[in-house]
């Protein structure tokens, strides 16, 4: 990720390149891994509304309930303290440009879905099929893979090209910075 055309970082905290390059890597890393287990319950998902076998249903509940308990809220959260990070450490900001700003509330849209919805979702399908009862309607095991997924290849998308330009707070901040003898704002 390259730094943004703009005003310096007079009064900003500033991460120096290692660490900035660290974080970088941190915050690919748990966004990669948070797409790879949405991609896996999708997959397990799709194959306990699909499968004829009683045995095949359990075993993928089951093994989408040790993905929701255990992995994908750690990994969400460092997702979204890694992007914070980023965002407050870099002149990218985060409320100065509209792409980081909209990732931010996505992440966080997703990691509160993540805890209150589809977890709760995924292990009511497990104790279900776990008490002999078939898989409930309603698609809890496929609509929250899928609603993030989705959310997660945008914000992988946006990412990379870094569309819509400044906010009014960036376009604020990058006119003041340009004015003879003004110190630039202290950042969000």
């Amino acid at each position: 990720m390259s730094a943004p055309p703009g005003p310096g970082t007079v009064g900003r905290v500033k991460l120096s390149r290692p660490a900035r390059r660290a974080h970088l890597v941190i915050h690919v890393l748990a966004s990669a891994g948070w797409l790879g287990l949405t991609v896996g319950l999708l997959a397990l998902g799709i194959t306990a509304n699909t499968t004829g076998s009683a045995a095949v249903v359990e075993a993928s509940v089951r093994a989408m309930k040790l993905f929701a308990d255990w992995l994908m809220l750690p990994v969400a959260f460092l997702t979204l303290l890694s992007g914070l990070v980023l965002s407050l450490g870099t002149p990218w900001g985060l409320a100065r440009h509209r792409w980081v700003w909209t990732k931010f509330w996505l992440t966080l849209a997703t990691t509160t879905a993540t805890a209150f919805v589809l977890r709760p979702g995924v292990n009511a399908a497990a104790a279900a099929v776990s008490a002999g009862h078939p898989l409930p309607d309603g698609g809890d095991v496929l609509m929250g893979p899928i609603v993030s997924l989705t959310a997660y290849v945008f914000m992988t998308v946006i990412s990379i090209l870094k569309p819509w330009g400044l906010t009014r707070r960036g376009r604020r901040l990058r006119e003041a910075a340009r004015r003879p003898g003004r110190a630039e704002p202290a950042r969000l």
